[in-house]
């Protein structure tokens, strides 16, 4: 009996949705969809493919990058032997396989991921093969596919996996661009930077039966807000009633629904020319280096002074600060004549996200911030910082406003995250952040980023696609916070000082990894103890690195602003890791 115990394991499965036990080759018949209940069954990228692809049609592109540890990750395990547990278990090399093939005889380049490689996370690997693949579609002018299964960016990575959100939405909208389809596939689960990004600001948006998408996950929405969510709570058709979805679609109505979209496409497909890549080839690189420099300012005596070493949880506590200034003192402090603007024309203003004209230095520029508070009531007022759908469509609606007034952006971001609420997930939350990220790839006017607080997840990247980004030397900014990477990492969230310190948030290790290019020194003491002298030194930087920009021309400025984030990419990791 011992000996055939696992051959009938193999031979019978238990419906996760009905607890049927299903003959093992019936349920593959059906497409890995319980024929009792229609439970669809989590598939692997391969096994996804041949379910989408024409028979014989399949060409898989190259997936082998350098390896890289950019920030050298460890936890309760080093992070590349997690790397090398995943591949051993999976025999996948990357969380996502990239191909070109047809479905129903019209040719696509497609991404697949999949969850079970360390969840499907977005890393750096990952973002370089999506984005490569975006390129190879855009090079041969045919529909990008792509099909998500993910927990959201790669912790072990840093804020460097945070920037692969805005790396590959460029690369969707040069597609955009070039009028060229781009659709994605939304698999059971699609969550945080994922679905915060290329997952929902495709073309089309397409969601498997069963399926959950959302930016923050319900056991946090849980935690945050300590109610019981709502009955199929970001399932496909809970989406689908809330328009975050273009249709719901049955695992085994999938390849047809897909082929009859890329039947329409191709019957409309634009004649124009092909359209250069927005990435410079190899032998042009020195150039686009030059450009680059072209358009960044002088370094200052202090650029690339070393500030006082700190610990990176005590650096976070001084960046949560209750008295550490806030979006409106600066605006006050640093800015002249500011207006607020409100509303994102759709029905409500939120109080996280302050917005407006003012002056600087004389010259009329844009100011969208995040606003927390001193107090209690403040700090309740607003939020906590943290951006509902409709802060984040304000914010968009002022930065078209300033593009179309020919006004520089600058943006001081301070937020833990986006608003992880019920309400938030209802009204697109994910999808909302994703436009902004989009939509500031291709802001054609210069856009100057400052990290004043905290900078948490996708909530903070939503104002920080920037031709620059500063930050204030007691910040930090992070693909999650201390305590999120503790609790899923480490035992308990007791080593958050511990995850911290793994995480390279603070303004020295960004400055290393290129996110950030300028770090704004503080007062001796902090910020809070010196406001007046804080905001003496921010208006200072910020006048160095805006008046270069506003001499580039807006298809430069652009041009050089995709090429800033297209760095991020796997490559450029191992390269800043020391890795060749």
């Amino acid at each position: 009996m011992t000996a055939t115990a696992p051959r009938e394991e193999q031979l019978w499965s238990r419906c996760a949705g009905c607890a049927s036990l299903l003959y093992r080759k019936r349920l593959r018949r059906n497409l890995d969809v319980c024929p009792e209940c229609g439970e669809h069954t989590r598939l692997g990228a391969p096994e996804r493919l041949r379910q989408l692809v024409d028979p014989g049609s399949l060409h898989p592109l190259a997936d082998r990058l350098p390896e890289a540890d950019p920030i050298d990750f460890v936890d309760v395990l080093p992070y590349p032997h997690r790397l090398t547990a995943a591949r051993a278990s999976t025999g996948l090399v990357e969380a996502v396989v990239c191909a070109t093939a047809t479905i129903g005889g019209h040719p696509v380049a497609m991404a697949v991921m999949d969850f079970r490689f360390l969840g499907g996370s977005l890393g750096c690997a990952v973002g370089e093969l999506i984005t490569r693949t975006a390129e190879r579609a855009l090079d041969e002018r045919i529909p990008l596919v792509l099909v998500t299964a993910s927990g959201g960016a790669r912790m072990q990575e840093g804020v460097l996996s945070l920037m692969q959100m805005a790396t590959v939405s460029q690369a969707i909208a040069a597609l955009r661009e070039a009028g060229l389809l781009t659709v994605s596939v939304l698999t059971d689960p699609t969550y945080g930077g994922v679905a915060a990004s290329f997952a929902t600001n495709t073309d089309l948006v397409l969601a498997e039966s069963g399926a959950r998408m959302g930016f923050a996950g319900p056991r946090v929405i849980r935690q945050v807000t300590g109610r019981a969510l709502p009955e199929g709570f970001q399932t496909a058709d809970f989406l689908l009633r809330h328009g975050q979805v273009d249709m719901v679609v049955q695992r085994r109505s999938l390849r047809g629904r897909l082929t009859a979209l890329l039947a329409v496409t191709r019957a409309g497909a634009p004649t124009r020319p092909p359209v250069p890549r927005q990435e410079p080839a190899p032998d042009r690189e020195r150039l686009a280096a030059d450009d680059t420099a072209a358009a960044r300012p002088p370094a200052s005596p202090d650029a690339d002074a070393t500030p006082a070493v700190r610990d990176a949880w005590d650096t976070v506590r001084m960046a949560r600060h209750p008295g550490r200034p806030t979006t409106l003192d600066y605006l006050d402090s640093v800015f002249d004549g500011f207006v607020e603007l409100h509303g994102d024309r759709l029905g409500a203003d939120c109080p996280a996200i302050v917005g407006g004209l003012a002056r600087l230095a004389g010259r009329h520029v844009m100011v969208i911030g995040h606003q927390k508070g001193h107090t209690t009531a403040e700090l309740v007022a607003r939020n906590f910082g943290m951006a509902s759908p409709a802060g984040h469509r304000k914010a968009l609606r002022l930065m078209r406003l300033a593009a179309r007034l020919g006004l520089p952006v600058v943006t001081l971001v301070d937020t833990p995250g986006a608003d992880p609420g019920v309400s938030a997930e209802e009204h697109g939350q994910a999808a909302a952040i994703a436009e902004n990220i989009l939509a500031l790839t291709v802001l054609p006017t210069p856009v100057l980023a400052v990290i004043t607080g905290e900078g948490g997840s996708g909530g903070a990247l939503a104002l920080a696609v920037a031709d620059r980004v500063l930050m204030l030397e007691n910040a930090v900014y992070s693909v999650i916070s201390p305590e999120g990477c503790a609790a899923i990492l480490w035992p308990d969230r007791s080593a958050a000082p511990q995850a911290a310190r793994a995480l390279r948030l603070s303004a020295p290790d960004l400055r290393r990894l290129g996110v950030v290019d300028e770090v704004v020194p503080e007062p001796p003491a902090a910020a809070h103890d010196d406001p007046a002298e804080t905001a003496l030194r921010l208006r200072a930087a910020l006048l160095a690195n805006l008046l270069p920009l506003l001499d580039v021309p807006p298809a430069m400025l652009v041009r050089l602003r995709r090429q800033r984030f297209r760095r991020f990419g796997a490559t450029r990791a191992g390269q800043r890791a020391g890795v060749r």
